[in-house]
């Protein structure tokens, strides 16, 4: 099978200007995580507003000495930015058919798997299961087809989703930004990609085949769903899948550089890490620990203090509850990977959970940490 060039648009992929990519590309190939002594991490601490040089020492190797130190100043900028309130969703899978090849993925086409993908009154049910738990926010995720599951088919799922809830938001396959326009236009209010690594020799190793394939079309994925009128973005990389700090690195970068080209636009982080997958138990992170990842945390919120940073179920809930008190401010609950999982299993999951508490208790633990559990910020007129 002859292989496409990864760094090349495909005919239907709408291209914006790759400069901000190169420029992150750029950033990424000089960053030295051990490149900085511990007087830098302490003065990238101490700032008020920092660069990408400051994130730089946040991430280094001497940076995680400095753990306590990076969590008492996320934990100030976090409390000055969003009070004691931490906010709820929770994800959706409606569908889990996918035209990608990608080797640390259990939607990937080549695993032998169950699919399924929610008719009508299967969302429903999935809407009113979640509507019952309190939940006013929802993230609706596909496997990447856009033969299965089309532009038209997620936008009239999310047309429904906005009739149960105030915030919906989505997780799909990149699109163009007239597309994401559609979406917008269903009543979505945010969009979220993940770039898996930015190492794009790693990246064309690890995605064989599809549209995910293609790096700069998923890297400019964000710039288009603004462009396409989404009022905010998420980035992530999965952590472990190359140099976890380098990749966290050029995440933060990504975000900072098109945050300063696109004020208005809200900027979110997620910070997933490999969890084992049907047919390959043996995925899991190789270097990324949990002091590893709150360092990447706290490095996030010192970067971009207004972020919303996510803590997902791939965590498990000690973790997770000591994440809300430091720097996360947004946590999913009463969590299922599966496609209909909140009311009957069609389908099955991506990923193994690692934390399946309900929303009643994830709420429970919020509020024992002395937090206030927030299911809606936004109020439409």
């Amino acid at each position: 099978m002859e292989k496409i060039d990864h760094m090349k648009y495909l005919a239907h992929m709408q291209e914006i200007d790759d400069g901000l990519m190169q420029k992150v590309l750029n950033l990424r190939q000089n960053y030295d995580p051990n490149a900085y002594n511990e007087a830098d991490v302490l003065r990238a601490i101490e700032k008020k507003n920092r660069n990408l040089d400051d994130f730089g020492a946040l991430l280094s190797v001497v940076g995680a000495k400095f753990l306590e130190e990076l969590a008492r100043a996320s934990m100030s900028e976090t409390r000055a930015k969003f009070g004691n309130n931490i906010s709820l969703f929770t994800p959706i899978y409606i569908s889990n058919y996918c035209d990608n090849n990608c080797v640390y993925c259990g939607f990937s086409k080549k695993n032998q798997i169950k699919r399924a993908k929610l008719s009508d009154d299967e969302l429903i049910a999935e809407y009113e299961a979640i509507k019952k738990s309190g939940l006013e926010e929802l993230l609706v995720l596909t496997g990447e087809s856009r033969v299965d599951s089309d532009v038209s088919y997620i936008a009239h799922a999310c047309e429904i989703a906005k009739k149960y809830f105030k915030v919906v938001g989505v997780e799909i396959y990149p699109l163009n930004s007239d597309e994401y326009a559609i979406l917008h236009n269903s009543g979505v209010d945010f969009v979220t990609v993940f770039q898996e690594t930015y190492n794009t020799e790693k990246y064309a190793k690890l995605h064989l085949e599809g549209n995910k394939r293609i790096f700069p079309y998923r890297f400019n994925a964000q710039e288009r769903a603004i462009m396409g009128g989404m009022r905010g973005v998420g980035f992530a990389a999965l952590l472990g899948l190359d140099d976890f700090r380098k990749d966290a690195f050029a995440t933060g970068a990504h975000a900072y550089l098109l945050q300063q080209k696109y004020p208005h636009a809200e900027i979110a982080f997620s910070v997933p890490r490999l969890r084992p997958i049907i047919n390959n138990n043996k995925i899991n992170p190789r270097d990324v620990h949990e002091k590893e990842l709150l360092q990447v945390i706290t490095a996030y919120r010192l970067l971009i203090p207004s972020a919303n940073i996510t803590i997902s179920t791939r965590e498990r809930a000690g973790f997770r509850d000591e994440a809300i008190k430091i720097a996360t401010n947004k946590i999913s609950a009463g969590v299922s990977v599966g496609i209909g999982g909140h009311s009957q299993k069609k389908g099955d999951e991506q990923f193994e959970i690692n934390d399946a508490r309900s929303v009643a208790e994830v709420c429970a633990a919020i509020r024992g940490a002395g937090l206030a559990p927030l299911m809606s910020e936004y109020i439409y007129l």
